[in-house]
């Protein structure tokens, strides 16, 4: 489980987070939402020890992640995958140098299972066979696939996505959000995504977390977003709604 209380966050003059608390529960798809400029991303990178807070505390299953040095933050770090929103992908390594580089970094395991372990993770995310590729041979979709089989090549405790769905046509985001979902409940991970695509939210959201101006206006389940008064969300939403109607008739 992670926990996040009173997160603040600035750059300069400018204060991006403002007192953001919530708990990301294992086994579920933890969903922080907001248009741009929210502060979803910065949220995230604070959670990973990519930002550090200007005021506030991550917790890991119980332990201050914010306080402990950098040496101490080590075994928590091993435990984290992550997806960046571009897939952040080596252009110069082959896909299974790309899977492999987590475990060249953090283990010493013998080549062998480094390579046993990046082709289960290309079967996983059903990319077997294209271990020599590299990622400009690669569509939209399929690097993202590769940057999940990088993310869980360390089997994470935690799971963090950013954007999952950016760039992607509607049928390879939903099979995106499907793998992610599949993923969190076959390795019970703790899954952290970063979205503003409302499908992907009524898709697989668990538990929502939705930030507006860089503060939390509110948290739920996706059923109950249908039943809220909250007038911001609403707006969120229904914009979203029209948004993608809009794209639809073009």
């Amino acid at each position: 489980m992670i926990e996040i209380k009173d997160i603040y966050k600035s750059f300069g003059e400018n204060e991006v987070l403002r007192g953001i608390s919530a708990t990301f529960k294992p086994g579920l798809n933890n969903l922080i939402i907001g248009g741009s400029g929210s502060g979803k991303t910065t949220v995230l990178k604070c959670i990973v020890g990519l930002h550090e807070p200007t005021k506030g505390d991550v917790f890991y299953d119980g332990e201050n992640f914010t306080e402990m040095s950098f040496r101490e933050r080590v075994p928590v770090r091993k435990q984290i995958g992550m997806l960046f929103q571009n897939s952040a992908l080596f252009d110069s390594m082959t896909v299974e140098q790309n899977i492999m580089f987590p475990l060249n970094l953090f283990t010493d395991m013998p080549k062998s299972e480094k390579l046993d372990r990046a082709n289960f993770c290309l079967k996983r995310v059903n990319l077997e066979g294209k271990n020599k590729l590299f990622p400009a041979e690669l569509s939209g979709g399929m690097k993202k696939r590769v940057g999940i089989a990088r993310a869980i090549s360390m089997q994470p405790k935690y799971l963090f996505v950013d954007e999952p769905n950016s760039g992607l046509d509607p049928l390879t985001s939903i099979l995106i959000d499907n793998l992610i979902n599949e993923i969190t409940e076959e390795f019970n991970t703790t899954t952290v995504i970063v979205t503003h695509d409302m499908n992907s939210v009524m898709g697989i959201g668990d538990h929502v977390v939705f930030l507006n101006n860089g503060e939390k206006w509110w948290e739920g389940s996706k059923s109950e977003i249908a039943h809220t008064n909250n007038k911001e969300l609403n707006e969120f939403v229904f914009a979203s709604k029209f948004m993608r109607a809009a794209r639809a008739k073009l």
